[in-house]
């Protein structure tokens, strides 16, 4: 599994639009569905935490989006230098509770205990609602693998729902809401339903 997030990791994945897995108009289409959802469930949202930030793109849709004090943490060296984020890992970072946290395409680069202590840390500093998102198994065969870092440990997606269900209502699109929620939630709104 990949360890070291430098330059040339952000550059490769993140900036170079020849080999970038996604770009900032993704990141920006992603935080505009956020908004949109929790403005739809009538969400208060006036704190977000990203976990995990890279360059920041969800976060700083985000906060043009709602009115919300916002914070950006990063296991990278080079990105807490380049942009200020504050240091901090998913494993195990204490901040207070936010009505929003963010942590997408991080916890794949943890191994197994780590993931699921980071999913546990998530939980705790997660109020209201969760936008989450990890590389599965089965995930690998349908991604452009010629942009995708294959230097992550994939786990099967039930992996990770018998970690979050405990904690969160999947609602999709990478949304989880933290239980219990006051939101009203329609069942064929609702993940996880089996036929």
């Amino acid at each position: 599994m990949r360890t070291k997030f430098d330059k040339e990791y952000y550059d490769h994945f993140y900036r170079n639009p020849s080999t970038q897995v996604a770009s900032r108009q993704d990141a920006t289409t992603q935080a505009d569905f956020i908004h949109a959802y929790l403005r739809h469930l009538n969400l208060p949202i006036n704190s977000i935490i990203d976990v995990g930030c890279g360059l920041c793109h969800h976060l700083s849709r985000l906060s043009e989006k709602f009115t919300a004090s916002c914070s950006g943490f990063e296991i990278s060296d080079y990105l807490c230098a380049e942009y200020g984020w504050s240091k901090g890992s998913v494993v195990d970072i204490d901040c207070p509770p936010a009505d929003l946290v963010i942590c997408y395409d991080v916890v794949e680069y943890l191994p197994d205990v780590d993931a699921h202590k980071a999913i546990e840390t998530i939980a705790r500093i997660t109020r209201s609602a969760l936008f989450f998102g990890a590389l599965t198994k089965e995930d690998w065969s349908l991604c452009d693998q010629d942009r995708t870092d294959p230097e992550v440990c994939l786990r099967s997606s039930h992996w990770y729902q018998k970690r979050l269900h405990p904690h969160f209502l999947g609602v999709g699109g990478g949304l989880f809401l933290k239980q219990p929620t006051e939101a009203v939630i329609w069942t064929l709104d609702r993940l996880g339903m089996s036929g």
